[in-house]
């Protein structure tokens, strides 16, 4: 298999609508909507939609965890999962129609210790994967370095490691040493040790980590700005498309799924980032806990290709 993606945390996301959120009355909402999600689950969900093949590895507890791997099964998804005792997690997500914003609420989830999550590496292990994606949150239980071991694991098995998380997990694990990072700003700041970076600043600060070892590509998200990717040659600017936005979950690993699947199909970085950007972006054109459409897709890259290019690779 070529691309593994590895969830420690995983949910079963929950989103509906109301007309205009009011505090302590009863509100009537839309319908309820049900999807699997979990960094790494929402990166297969995408991988999917582009036509491509990965495996969901995760821990799966109770009613909600079978519900959780039944929705991947029925979307044509192969998944492995690990059994725990307890509930998987659910988190719950309400748009306020009248004002388009969004409230996000998102539970802990399972407790879990190191034995359990290393049940999950095993699992990844024996599949051999090119391409591993470890995305999301870590689960209470488990330190902060965790994501270390996996990244140890990763180069074990000779996988590529792409890595989406934040905080001390990303730190500890960039230390360690991986494929591909895709921060924001906020994330790079801190892998850079300042507290914030100027525009100009990031792409020597993406360099720098490279230099260090961290990573062999960085991909900066930059939100409505698009991403800037970063590789021990170069540096190059891809614009996000101009869009009408109805919601940002799932964006950040619509990107990574783009990406992933990018690579797995032997495209260049370049074509790579381009991807990315298309999906996150098309992500967002959606309601609550949806991804992105392909034909949504197929359409912002002839956008990027016809108009977004602003910057050509340029040799350090």
């Amino acid at each position: 298999m070529k691309i593994v993606t590895l969830t420690l945390n995983p949910a079963l996301d929950k989103s509906s609508t109301v007309d205009h959120l009011v505090p302590e009355q009863k509100m009537r909402c839309g319908p309820l909507r049900l999807d699997a999600g979990g960094g790494g689950i929402n990166v297969s969900k995408g991988i999917r939609k582009l036509g491509g093949e990965s495996v969901a590895v995760f821990p799966t507890g109770g009613a909600t965890g079978l519900r959780l791997q039944a929705i991947l099964n029925e979307a044509g998804i192969e998944t492995k999962v690990h059994p725990m005792e307890g509930e998987t997690r659910e988190n719950f997500s309400v748009t306020d129609v009248s004002a388009n914003l969004q409230y996000r609420f998102t539970m802990p989830g399972l407790e879990m210790s190191e034995s359990q999550a290393d049940a999950c590496l095993s699992i990844v292990a024996k599949l051999q994967p090119q391409y591993l994606v470890a995305s999301g949150s870590l689960p209470p239980g488990l330190p902060n370095t965790y994501y270390e071991k996996v990244a140890v694991l990763a180069r074990q098995i000779n996988a590529r490691l792409i890595l989406d998380t934040s905080g001390a997990p990303l730190q500890a694990a960039a230390d360690e040493g991986l494929f591909l990072l895709k921060p924001n700003l906020g994330e790079l700041s801190a892998l850079a040790g300042v507290k914030k970076l100027e525009m100009n600043e990031v792409d020597d600060a993406a360099l720098e980590i490279i230099h260090q070892g961290k990573c062999e590509v960085v991909v900066v998200s930059l939100g409505p700005q698009g991403a800037l990717l970063v590789t021990k040659d170069g540096f190059e600017h891809f614009p996000a498309p101009p869009v009408p936005k109805r919601s940002t979950v799932g964006a950040g690993d619509s990107m990574v799924a783009g990406m992933v699947w990018a690579l797995s199909e032997g495209k260049s970085f370049r074509d790579m980032a381009r991807t990315g950007v298309a999906c996150g972006t098309a992500a967002t054109m959606n309601p609550g806990t949806e991804l992105f459409f392909a034909a949504d897709v197929e359409r912002l890259m002839g956008w990027m290709q016809e108009y977004g290019e602003r910057y050509r690779f340029t040799d350090f």
